[in-house]
């Protein structure tokens, strides 16, 4: 239940997400961003802050968060814009889901410590 709430979360975010931009893949990067930022956030709480049953830090973790992200889409839209001769953008997009979402996992940790 957990992926399949996740995976349409992230078909309605990335769509609504892509619109910003048909040459760069906002959608993938959003939801890599938001995942990563709610991963970081709520497995710090689930697992020193406040506690939840391992079903529920299974189902929100894995199911959900698991689903929502999706490195194999943005390895096949670099791929794409690779082959497209869009060099920058496929850069772009490396460095922003790369080091975007460490960020964001940082950020949610950060956050979680502070409660």
């Amino acid at each position: 239940m957990g992926g399949f709430l996740g995976a349409i979360g992230r078909y309605w975010l990335s769509g609504l997400a892509q619109k910003l931009s048909p040459r760069f893949p906002f959608g993938t990067l959003s939801v890599n961003l938001l995942g990563s930022f709610m991963l970081g956030l709520l497995a710090t709480l689930f697992l020193e802050k406040v506690i939840v049953s391992q079903e529920v830090r299974l189902f929100v973790l894995v199911g959900l968060l698991g689903a929502f992200t999706t490195y194999s889409t943005f390895s096949f839209e670099t791929l794409n814009l690779m082959r497209s001769g869009e060099w920058m953008f496929a850069g772009a997009n490396i460095l922003a889901n790369v080091a975007g979402t460490l960020i964001a996992v940082w950020a949610g940790v950060s956050i979680a410590k502070l409660w």
